[in-house]
């Protein structure tokens, strides 16, 4: 007879269902027109998911074209719930194209 192991009666630990280490430094691609106002709107929405996070630090990249930027900000990631959050937060923002 062999004994019944505990995992299944253990409470599953998140952290163990991931492949980032937290807290760690985890960059964000975020992409949309070039437009006033754009580059604001995702630092600050950075901020709201990483009270430290340094607007400093915010990486620009543009389009060939121009008519487009690439915008990489790098939160704090503390969780993947914070981090699913502020993907579905950036990804509905009416200014944002795509994020990575």
């Amino acid at each position: 007879m062999t004994t019944p192991t505990t995992e299944a009666t253990d409470p599953v630990d998140p952290r163990k269902d991931s492949l980032i280490e937290y807290p760690s430094q985890f960059p964000i691609k975020v992409m949309g027109a070039q437009a006033d106002g754009f580059v604001h709107a995702i630092t600050s929405i950075a901020k709201q998911f990483d009270p430290g996070y340094d607007a400093a630090t915010v990486e620009l990249r543009e389009s060939k074209g121009g008519k487009y930027l690439g915008i990489t900000i790098t939160v704090t990631a503390t969780s993947r719930e914070q981090l699913d959050e502020l993907y579905r937060t950036l990804s509905t923002h009416p200014m944002v194209k795509m994020v990575l």
